[in-house]
């Protein structure tokens, strides 16, 4: 069981994300030097469509949300932490 992480930008997320940028990125470094943090990225259209994050525990899930600088400065305007049944492991 894996745990996906989505984000719904903000309206004006292009003109924010900068500014709190280089926070969120030592947050996912520190979250995928832990392990806890499998992928990350936006989508081709991260103002229409956001982003996604997947994390090996729903605990890590939520602790990188609850810290996360996008979240707490209103780059995020929504997220949702799902359950992940990945079907394809490994070679």
């Amino acid at each position: 069981m894996k745990y996906v992480v989505l984000y719904e930008s903000a309206d004006d997320v292009l003109s924010r994300a900068p500014q709190h940028f280089p926070a969120h990125k030592a947050r996912i470094d520190e979250f995928h030097a832990a392990g806890t943090l499998l992928m990350v990225g936006t989508f081709a259209d991260p103002q229409a469509d956001g982003s996604m994050a997947i994390f090996s525990t729903r605990e890590a899930a939520a602790e990188f949300v609850h810290g996360d600088p996008f979240v707490q400065n209103g780059v995020v305007a929504s997220y949702r932490i799902l359950e992940w049944n990945e079907s394809l492991t490994g070679p």
